[in-house]
């Protein structure tokens, strides 16, 4: 089987050499040789010696070219990147993708495409590194109904959460985040990771592979971390809980909710053991219960180690559907107005008599009952309330928030953040 790979940059020179590196391991692991014959790439890679294959500087070379039989696409983005691996499968070629953003917008026209033409697209290294959740659902539970799965699949807000959280440390969000930027983790422009896009291009995936359900990005609900603060991290740590970013995909029915935004967890629970750059991802399914995959979620090696894996899979000429399974199964996505949370409230107010009185009256009155309190009082500014709240539907709590909004004594907006349980 012959590959050609389009992109030199981070995973693709990672991959390049993994090809050079792990030559005897790799034909181990397959029935026939797998050769790679060309590389397109705008430039070389000072750390690749290109010199015994074929170089083209026009990727769309490597997707005309008869004597590829694999293309593994790269080069990241959307529209070229479309435009490559649709010409890819016109000339009957296999695709392996580390690219979530295709994936998660175009994937429903791609793999269109592919089942026309009887071919197959990869995307194992789109979702989390070298973390092999793609296969685990997709194979190691097939035959399990897939309830729920939830996971931190962005290492950026992970570790930018996780120093914030570290005791005694009372970091802001961009002080941290500046930290991340100068060691690599965060790009120049990190609104893709920061504000929650980039995990909801990987959830969009999942809940995919999970459900059996069309991909449709614009069903997600997002939220970043921005806004999170050195008191909602405290705050929450003294309620036993610590602040993670979390994408959650669950199904009940044909209502499928789909949603990425900061959660409290408790802090005995797997998850919330997950610190650092690092990613995991929890499945909740009716036969196996509850499993836990954790891992690298980027980087050259990781990503490399599930493209090369996507390629042995496609020498093996495996006979799995594009994402798992033969016929979609249309849901209702629910919008996040529709769901169902506990809460964490933090809320500044006027040191004043009655003041916490009228605060519990307006929860009261939108049946939001309270599960713990915090109230910090303070010389220089007004008095912190911290509300953690038992399960309510988000509209109820929407108007419940609009209310203490519009209380006279309440000098602040309301930070919200959801409680999760796994």
């Amino acid at each position: 089987m012959r590959v050609g790979i389009c992109g030199l940059g981070t995973v693709g020179s990672g991959l390049f050499n993994l090809f050079a590196n792990n030559r005897s391991e790799i034909d181990r692991k397959t029935v026939i040789s797998v050769e790679l014959v060309q590389v397109g790439c705008r430039r070389d890679h000072p750390d690749c010696d290109l010199s015994s294959v074929n170089v083209t500087r026009d990727i769309f070379d490597v997707a005309r070219n008869p004597e590829v039989d694999v293309l593994v696409e790269l080069i990241g983005g959307t529209d070229t990147a479309k435009d490559l691996v649709l010409e890819a499968i016109s000339h009957g070629k296999h695709i392996v993708t580390a690219n979530k953003a295709l994936i998660a917008l175009h994937g429903n026209e791609v793999f269109a495409a592919a089942d026309a033409k009887g071919v197959t697209v990869r995307y194992e290294a789109s979702i989390a590194g070298g973390i092999p959740i793609v296969k685990a659902i997709r194979e190691g539970l097939a035959g399990n109904q897939i309830e729920w799965v939830a996971g931190m699949i962005n290492g950026t807000t992970n570790f930018i959460l996780t120093e914030m959280s570290k005791e005694g440390s009372n970091r802001s969000f961009d002080d941290v985040l500046k930290e991340a930027q100068d060691l690599g983790y965060a790009e120049a422009d990190p609104t893709f990771d920061v504000e929650g896009i980039d995990a909801a291009h990987k959830l969009t995936i999942l809940a995919s592979i999970a459900f059996g359900i069309p991909l449709n990005f614009e069903a997600m609900y997002t939220e970043g971390i921005s806004r999170i603060t050195s008191d909602d991290i405290q705050f929450a740590a003294e309620l036993g809980y610590c602040i993670k970013h979390l994408g959650v995909a669950q199904r009940d029915g044909d209502d499928v909710e789909l949603r990425v935004h900061p959660t409290l967890i408790a802090e005995d629970q797997m998850l919330a053991q997950v610190n650092g750059v690092m990613n995991a991802v929890m499945v909740g399914s009716d036969a196996a219960g509850a499993t836990m995959y954790y891992g690298a979620g980027a980087g050259a090696r990781p990503t490399a180690s599930a493209v090369m894996a996507d390629i042995i899979d496609a020498a093996r000429e495996t006979s799995v559907p594009n994402l798992g399974f033969n016929d979609w199964s249309e849901p209702n996505f629910l919008p996040i107005s529709s769901i169902s949370s506990s809460y964490y409230l933090r809320l500044a107010v006027e040191d004043k008599a009655g003041v916490m009185a009228n605060v519990t009256t307006v929860l009261s009155n939108h049946e939001v009952s309270i599960e713990a309190l915090i109230q910090k009082d303070a010389r220089v500014r007004d008095a912190q309330i911290v509300i953690l709240t038992n399960e309510v539907v988000e509209s109820q709590m929407d108007a419940a928030i609009s209310e203490l909004e519009s209380l006279e004594n309440v000098t602040s907006s309301v930070s919200r953040i959801r409680v999760a349980s796994f």
